[in-house]
């Protein structure tokens, strides 16, 4: 009777992981967002053509909830992810800011624009 629990924890322990490797990895972020929208739109483009006598919504109810709840939850997913890559670029370029500061500190010149404002 263990083997429920074990396979439960490693499908977690997957989810876990994988979640990781694509939040942490800016390439793999951008691969995901892009394959999440392509899948949207292709529900969307299917929703509207062949899929539209299934989804129905006062014949199928209910698939026509899921449709609509799958397509909005991957288009949710996708503009997480993005808005999450935008504040890690912007960290990225303060860290990378902050470095080169203390690699270059400012000289004073008499010709640079600071040293006239001060005046």
């Amino acid at each position: 009777m263990a083997e429920p629990t074990e396979k439960q924890l490693s499908m977690l322990s997957f989810v876990v992981h994988a979640t990781r490797g694509v939040i942490r990895d800016q390439n793999v972020r951008r691969r995901t967002m892009f394959a999440l929208l392509v899948i949207a739109l292709v529900l969307l483009f299917s929703g509207s053509t062949f899929l539209a006598p299934t989804i129905t919504p006062r014949e199928h109810p209910g698939w026509f909830i899921l449709f609509w709840f799958v397509c909005g939850w991957l288009t949710l997913t996708a503009m997480l992810l993005a808005f999450f890559d935008l504040l890690m670029v912007r960290l990225q370029a303060r860290k990378t800011q902050r470095m080169l500061r203390e690699d270059f500190p400012e000289r004073e010149s008499p010709d640079s624009p600071r040293s006239t404002i001060d005046k």
